[in-house]
């Protein structure tokens, strides 16, 4: 039988944890690969009707809003715009809640930026508020490291009121 601690440290384990690894990246990378401009783009706006849904996907009947903005967008397109350029157009014409996603840049980096940095902060604040709880109830409780050691009463009115609590509170 062979031994499994060292299996981990091999070569192999590790050729095979940089394929899957570039296995993955690849197929991150290769999911919008095939999409047309059109495609793209359109998947990038929201249709201005007012029912939040993504330009192309719109899907009210007789929505006159999603036709003339798709027929926009074809004219951009037709007319070599780039991605920005079109971008920057429908937030000129219907203003920056035309948008499914804040472009990048002054002001709306803020709108990626902090909710990350409120998450990464209350995570760390809750870990931070746990590990002070728990460092203090060890403390208070008299125990040395992750040992929790039994303070017998120090004054004998402190035994007699665990005794009534524990009395009190049997079923």
């Amino acid at each position: 039988m062979r031994k499994l601690t060292g299996l981990w440290r091999g070569p192999v384990f590790w050729a095979r944890i940089v394929q899957t690894a570039l296995l993955c990246v690849v197929t991150v990378v290769m999911l919008g690969a095939n999409k047309s401009p059109f495609e793209r783009i359109g998947h990038q706006l929201i249709c201005t009707c007012g029912c939040g849904q993504i330009l192309l996907e719109c899907n009210h009947v007789g929505c006159t809003y999603s036709t003339q903005e798709i027929a926009e967008l074809h004219a951009q397109l037709d007319a070599g715009a780039s991605e920005t350029a079109i971008q920057h157009f429908f937030v000129a014409k219907y203003g920056p809640t035309v948008l499914s996603a804040p472009l990048r840049g002054g002001f709306d980096n803020a709108a990626w930026i902090v909710p990350m940095v409120v998450f990464l902060l209350a995570t760390i604040g809750t870990f931070a508020v746990v590990w002070m709880w728990k460092r203090r109830a060890l403390r208070l409780a008299g125990g040395i490291g992750n040992v929790v050691a039994i303070a017998e009463p120090s004054i004998p009115q402190d035994a007699a009121l665990r005794d009534r609590i524990r009395r009190e509170t049997e079923y």
